[in-house]
């Protein structure tokens, strides 16, 4: 039986399979059949019908087997073998995580085969209603069975924060809501449950025996319907309520969510008080929320903030008499009066006493964004996230702050640092949370004027960026609030982690303004953003913003503060502004001094505090920078030194790390001449091993356009030894430095050019680039471009018969000869042209040695005798050729 291999993709797919497989266990593969008795690719495991073979179905398959049949039982594909091993081994998770590129037929197969296969399995796992995070439990309260189940009570254990890195078992479906889940539940949506339709029908639709059942699901403890589903889909609900023209129901619907939210909120914030002491101890917790609701595609939180904000507007401006409530069958339990307003009616029907529609909206958004949620994964959905907390944010800021609403932002500040794993702002946080820097920002300036405590209280808790944290901290229970999860498992890819670190920033530096003037509260800042901001970037923009700050002070605070913690500020960036801070403008020059000494002193010890391209890039490079100069008032004796400390460091960090560092140390020692020939010697020391040809060439080129073309021709030379380009690569980004140093070469003169037209033979494989290269050198005579040209040529070109433009040309040509037969092994019709024209770049190439019409003549015919079969791509070579 001859057995089909399939298609390249399926070949590579499989590969690829194997490659996981074999990284996972490495042992001796055991002798088995490619497809066991039974089971062929139309027929896996599971599929059978009962006493039936593959390729028939009980008694006729069996005698068409018997009778000798034609048909033959096709084996599993090798991609299929491969697939269905990995899902019985790896959880597809960890197969994501660990391999960023996986072939699409791969993970086809794979998501294939990791779904459950048996009916047992089947059974057990559809038997709860929608599976998922802590707010998705059953939509009618007729749930009690299905508690029992393993997978219930692990739902439970994960909402509790008892469970850490949570992540599949074996072959079987996820936590983790996927692709595959939103699609069944959206096939299973219906409006039948009788609840739902209570809810959005009924105004008065409420619970008055309520006292004597406190656990249910279905009322709070006001008497007022819940409705308990995957918020998200219920959120769309809403919307689709909205946009076919049911607003009130919308409206119904909306309210009962929000009060859904709002009592989940009270019971986390029970369940946590009741096991505070146990979680801290623990230190570590798990996400709670597996899906957020702020960046989902379903945008649920803009949608119930839309809706009442909508209503709420509408109440403001009377137009709530369009909206015809009193026909609802369930509004004659009470009448409203006539003389009430219509605003009145609609707030009657739906509020408790003191809330409004708006207010209810603005409570709906700060719950969904400080929500504690995981960072998704991808590009696209991490800055969906960002996008759809701006907007949020931004309607948010349209709303005017009274009394009523400074009530509600209180009360969800203080749940949001009491809330633990159930708020990004709480006690506890998962490692890979969305950061709550931008909300925090909001938050803080809206309650700074109110309650300025809370507001900073608010502010430093959101600084944390446990993602860039490598290990957590230990036993160090007097600041909760420092207590991360530490997961050991690889960094995110977290694409928008620059514009997160851009809002921490931010954060930071609104903090520092509204500090200003209180030694207390600067001091508690500035260590908050020693502890929490990894960027030296960042750092030094934080100490520009407050210097800024310092010259709008018209007062001199308390400099026993400033002596108090004179130690301690030397030890980075903040602690010269901090200074800054302290002392007003009275002060200034008693504070010069120990800025320039603190300056000093950070450099000296740049090791402890900053990589080696922080220390030149920022460090150094800004110290030396005019405007430091200007700003700080330093006269030529500081000046002097502080250069001095520059150009060290950059030194030491060029000898640390060459390659990232030699150009700014260069750079930075120009205008000292044993500093610059030290950076330069180091460079050629580091240039056989610890430098590649781009960095090579870079600062080559700086040579050049400071003068030095020697140097730089030396370190061309250097860079081409590290180079090799291919036959195909006439597109390489290298082709522009590899002319540019042939030209160097040529301009200082023929033992120059002589020298580097080996490396240029030896590293250079492409036709294209050497052709152009050896016309270059044919145009011009060597050397008149260098000063010291008339002494070193005769004014004459160089012959292209004799070295060193003899070995270039004959290089060329076997170049050309390489290029056109790998060409033609792979060549399809549409590049028949193209081809052509390679052909006639080539003949100029010929022509240009001594014999070269007969070589061209003789490599047309060994291409007409050698790819006699491509008759039409021939008959194209006889007709441009001869």
């Amino acid at each position: 039986m001859s057995v089909d291999d399939g298609d390249d993709d399926d070949d590579e797919a499989a590969v690829s399979c194997g490659a996981i497989m074999a990284e996972r266990v490495q042992q001796p593969p055991a002798k088995r059949l490619c497809c066991r008795p039974g089971y062929g690719s139309t027929c896996r495991q599971g599929q059978r019908a009962a006493g039936a073979m593959c390729g028939g179905s009980g008694a006729g398959g069996s005698a068409s087997t018997q009778g000798g049949s034609s048909k033959t039982q096709n084996p599993e594909s090798l991609l299929d073998i491969a697939a269905r091993k990995v899902a019985e081994k790896w959880p597809f998770q960890r197969v994501e995580e660990r391999f960023e590129r996986i072939p699409e037929p791969v993970q086809r197969r794979i998501v294939y085969w990791s779904f459950p296969r048996s009916e047992r399995e089947i059974c057990m796992y559809s038997s709860f209603n929608t599976g998922g995070g802590g707010e998705e439990i059953g939509s009618s309260g007729e749930s009690g069975d299905e508690t029992r189940l393993p997978f219930r009570r692990g739902i439970a254990l994960l909402e509790s924060g008892c469970v850490d890195n949570v992540l599949q078992v074996d072959s079987l479906t996820r936590p983790h809501r996927t692709v595959f889940t939103r699609a069944i539940e959206a096939c299973d949506l219906h409006w039948q449950d009788s609840h739902l339709q209570h809810i959005i029908t009924e105004d008065r639709y409420t619970s008055y025996c309520y006292h004597d059942n406190l656990d249910s699901s279905l009322f709070d403890a006001r008497g007022w319907p819940l409705w308990h589903e995957h918020v998200p889909t219920a959120c769309a609900r809403v919307d689709a309520l909205r946009s076919h023209g049911y607003p009130k129901e919308a409206l119904r619907l909306a309210i009962a969510i929000v009060n859904t939210l709002r009592r989940q909120q009270q019971k986390q914030m029970e369940f946590f008080r009741t096991h505070k002491k146990e979680l801290l101890h623990k230190g570590i917790t798990s996400v709670t929320n597996l899906e957020g609701w702020v960046g989902h595609p379903l945008d649920p939180i803009g949608t119930l903030f839309s809706t009442l904000m909508e209503m709420g507007w509408a109440s403001e401006d009377g137009a709530t008499a369009l909206l015809d409530f009193s026909g609802s069958p369930g509004s004659g339990r009470r009448t409203t009066e006539p003389s009430v307003s219509p605003a009145a009616a609609v707030a009657q029907r739906f509020l408790e006493d003191g809330e409004s529609f708006v207010s209810l909206a603005v409570e709906t958004a700060l719950i969904g964004l400080g929500q504690q949620r995981v960072m998704p994964d991808g590009l696209y959905a991490q800055e969906k996230v960002c996008r759809n907390e701006e907007q949020l944010l931004a309607r948010l800021q349209e709303v005017d702050l009274d009394d009523t609403l400074v009530k509600i932002f209180r009360k969800q500040a203080a749940f949001l640092l009491e809330a633990g794993p159930y708020s990004g702002l709480g006690e506890l946080l998962y490692r890979e949370s969305v950061p709550m820097h931008t909300f925090a920002k909001y938050l803080f300036t809206s309650l700074l004027p109110h309650d300025a405590e809370l507001a900073y209280k608010i502010a430093l808790r959101a600084m944390r960026l446990p993602v860039l944290e490598s290990t957590a901290p230990s036993g160090d229970l007097s600041r909760p609030h420092h207590i991360v999860s530490v997961v050991p498992n690889r960094l995110p890819r977290w694409f928008t982690l620059s514009h997160i670190e851009t809002q921490q920033c931010e954060l930071a530096s609104t903090m520092l303004t509204a500090a200003k003037g209180d030694a207390r509260k600067l001091e508690t800042v500035l260590e908050s953003i020693q502890k929490n901001i990894h960027s030296a970037s960042h750092i030094f923009k934080l100490a520009q913003d407050a210097f800024k700050i310092a010259t709008l002070m018209d007062s001199l605070p308390d400099i026993t503060l400033l002596k108090a913690n004179r130690g301690k500020l030397h030890e980075t960036f903040l602690n010269v502004d901090f200074r800054e801070l302290s002392a007003g403008m009275t002060g200034r020059a008693v504070i010069m001094e120990d800025c320039v000494f603190a300056l000093d002193s950070i450099m000296q010890s740049w090791f402890t505090l900053f990589t080696p391209t922080e220390a030149t890039s920022v460090v150094a490079s800004t110290v030396m920078s005019n405007s430091t100069i200007v700003r700080l008032h330093l006269d030529c004796h500081q000046q002097e030194n502080l250069a001095n400390s520059a150009r060290t460091l950059a030194l030491q960090c060029a000898m640390k790390d060459p390659q990232n560092c030699a150009l700014s140390a260069l750079t930075l020692c120009e205008k000292d001449h044993i500093a610059f020939e030290t950076a330069y010697q180091i460079v050629l020391d580091a240039a056989a091993t610890g430098m590649n040809y781009t960095q090579l060439f870079t600062i080559a080129r700086y040579m050049e356009h400071r003068g030095y073309p020697m140097r730089a021709y030396k370190l061309a030379t250097l860079a081409m030894t590290h180079l090799n380009l291919s036959y195909n690569q006439d597109t390489h980004p290298a082709i522009n430095d590899v002319l540019w140093a042939c030209a160097l070469s040529h301009s200082l003169g023929k033992n120059e050019l002589a020298s580097v037209i080996p490396l240029v033979v030896k590293s250079v494989k492409c036709a294209t680039v050497l052709s152009d290269i050896l016309r270059r050198c044919t145009l011009t005579t060597p050397g008149l471009v260098a000063l010291h040209s008339r002494s070193r040529n005769s004014g004459k070109l160089m012959p292209l018969d004799k070295a060193p433009l003899r070995q270039l040309l004959d290089a060329t040509i076997g170049a050309y000869i390489n290029t056109t037969h790998s060409r033609l092994t792979h060549i399809s019709p549409r590049h028949y042209s193209e081809f052509i024209e390679f052909l006639s770049k080539a003949r100029e190439t010929f022509l240009m040695a001594h014999d070269g019409h007969i070589q061209f003549t003789q490599f047309i015919d060994n291409l007409k005798q050698i790819y006699k079969g491509k008759k039409k791509l021939m008959m194209l070579v006889r007709e441009r050729f001869g």
